[in-house]
């Protein structure tokens, strides 16, 4: 209850014809220092939570007792702080996905499959089911993550030594150039030439460069026409075009098939289907999927008409599916096999970068040294 003071709240209570045994006063957080919450809670939370909650459900434990075992075995943290509102507002009489749809850390996905453990009174049961989906959702985006932070770490500590060397090392060379009174090889004077304008344009070339990129940022958040587009672009790309189609079809898989297992109809499980992958063209072709089984289409024959963007494989396996009545068994074992996919790709591209980049960076540090060295070892000649 929301009251300024006990009494207040014991005189209400009274009214009521209940006698309060224990009133807890709890002082009202700011929304400020809410968001704040908010935004600490990591996804791995959200997993061990449903972890741990449906282990404690599939003991026998009632839901309100786990949400108290919950809350005595985390630290102060956000989360917490989470279990205890969540607890709170189950015992004042709202059910568990009600709750949940009132925190941002919960999506509608998460929200939905809740909603259709209790209806169906099997919430431990689903809630093992969403455990496992997030768990092989989170090892996906880790996957993917890792595959990224290299060869990003790597070509940010490149450029970053670059612009030290043009912007320090190379003007002390030039002062000694200068004083040997002979005309530089062509190397040197490309590098000169660059260390120079770097000097003069490229405090401004960064600042452009930084604001250019958070302006197409917004704007492709903010154009789905723009999306589109790019998304269209990248899944042309020859590498990075496959191994994104692979992850949405992992994402897209797994999702239905968790949603499906759990009692939600097909075309319902399509709604909620559509953003899980992170990709325009994926969503269109799940809004077309559902539009055609909403007309008696099967749900193989509606994934062959969208221009060949999920692969064949999806297809057959749904086909499978529908015909000896296991669609959510084969869409899982879909989403394992392009997992699995995904997962050789990325140890294959890992494998192959590392050379790559030494290759690429021994071209450029040792492009500049040999430009820097050149007089002097020309020099060292004629003498």
């Amino acid at each position: 209850m929301q009251a300024n003071s006990k009494n207040e709240v014991t005189q209400w209570l009274k009214q009521q014809r209940i006698r309060p045994i224990r009133i807890q006063y709890q002082l009202e957080v700011p929304a400020w220092l809410k968001r704040t919450q908010k935004s600490r809670i990591q996804t791995r939370d959200i997993v061990q939570m449903t972890r741990q909650l449906a282990t404690l459900l599939h003991a026998g434990v009632p839901l309100l007792q786990s949400f108290d075992m919950l809350h005595k075995g985390l630290p102060p943290s956000a989360l917490q702080t989470l279990i205890h509102e969540i607890r709170t507002h189950i015992e004042s009489g709202m059910a568990l996905n009600q709750v949940l749809r009132k925190h941002d850390a919960f999506d509608a996905f998460y929200c939905n499959l809740v909603a259709a453990g209790e209806m169906a009174g099997m919430l431990d049961v689903v809630l093992d089911r969403l455990a496992h989906h997030l768990e092989k959702t989170q090892a996906l985006k880790s996957t993917v993550r890792s595959a990224l932070i290299y060869p990003s770490a790597i070509l940010a500590i490149a450029v970053t030594v670059l612009a030290l060397i043009l912007q320090f090392v190379v003007p002390a060379f030039q002062n000694i150039f200068m004083s040997f009174g002979t005309e530089l090889p062509w190397l040197t004077r490309l590098v000169i030439s660059l260390s120079e304008g770097f000097q003069l344009y490229g405090l401004v070339g960064i600042t452009v460069c930084i604001v250019a990129g958070w302006w197409v940022h917004h704007e492709v958040k903010q154009r789905i026409e723009w999306q589109r587009h790019l998304h269209r672009f990248w899944l042309r790309i020859p590498i990075a075009g496959p191994l994104t189609r692979h992850v949405c079809t992992a994402r897209w898989t797994r999702t239905l098939s968790t949603l499906f297992a759990a009692g939600v109809p097909l075309t319902e499980a399509l709604e909620a289907v559509q953003d899980v992958t992170g990709n325009t063209l994926f969503q269109a072709a799940t809004q077309s999927v559902q539009a055609q089984l909403m007309r008696g289409t099967s749900l193989s024959q509606a994934l062959e008409s969208t221009e060949q963007l999920f692969p064949p494989m999806v297809g057959q396996m749904c086909a499978i599916g529908e015909e000896s009545g296991a669609l959510d068994h084969m869409l899982a074992k879909t989403a394992e096999y392009y997992e699995r996919e995904v997962d050789s790709t990325v140890a294959r591209l890992s494998t192959l970068m590392e050379p790559f980049i030494m290759v690429v960076l021994g071209v450029l540090i040792g492009g500049l040294v040999m430009a820097l060295y050149l007089p002097i070892f020309q020099l060292g000649q004629v003498v």
